[in-house]
């Protein structure tokens, strides 16, 4: 699992960005997170890296306790 933070969140199209302590920047889908409706930016999480199309993105995004 990967660290980072909620950087920036558009919750009316479901995606945001987490930036990761990598350096990097990863888009990550509602779908990729269990309680997407209470994000609100800042939050820290844990994220696994995985392969799309478009390049890396975040999946599976669990809050950070």
């Amino acid at each position: 699992m990967t660290a980072g933070t909620i950087k920036k969140l558009v919750p009316d199209r479901g995606f945001g960005f987490i930036a990761a302590e990598d350096g990097k920047e990863y888009f990550f889908h509602r779908s990729g997170v269990q309680d997407f409706d209470t994000l609100v930016g800042g939050e820290k999480v844990s994220f696994e890296i995985e392969p799309s199309p478009k390049g890396p993105r975040a999946n599976r995004v669990q809050l950070s306790a």
